[in-house]
Parts: C-alpha cells; structure tokens; sequence
C-alpha cells in the first residue's frame, strides 16, 4: 500500500510525502531521520493520509497537494 500523507510540525507549519509504510515513516519524522524540512520542526503529528494502490498514484496525489 502507498500513502500520502500531511503531518504538522511543532511550530505549526504543513509537511507532505509519500510513503509505503506510514507508521515507519512518522518515527522516522519524529526521530530526526525524516526529510529535511521536518528535522528542525518537530516533533510532527499525523493529520491526513490517503492509501493509493501504487506509487505512481501517491505521487500523483502528493504532486495535486503540493501544487
């Protein structure tokens, strides 16, 4: 399963990725091994996610969210 996701960060700001394991990648966010943006901002928390049945799908939907 792939996911998109939106998680906010201690200091109020929006962060959106995609990913196929959603629980791994909020501990990797809320462990400082996350993306870049999130490493200064955290702790995160989970606020929205979507499944998609492929990558290309998540992508697609990250790219709309984003833009």
């Amino acid at each position: 399963m792939n996911y998109v996701y939106i998680v906010e960060c201690k200091d109020g700001t929006l962060y959106t990725g995609w990913t196929t394991d959603l629980k791994r990648r909020i501990s990797e966010h809320n462990s400082g091994k996350g993306a870049k943006y999130t490493r200064a901002r955290g702790p995160v928390k989970l606020k929205y996610f979507e499944k998609f049945d492929t990558k290309q799908e998540a992508m697609k939907r990250e790219y709309q969210i984003k833009n």
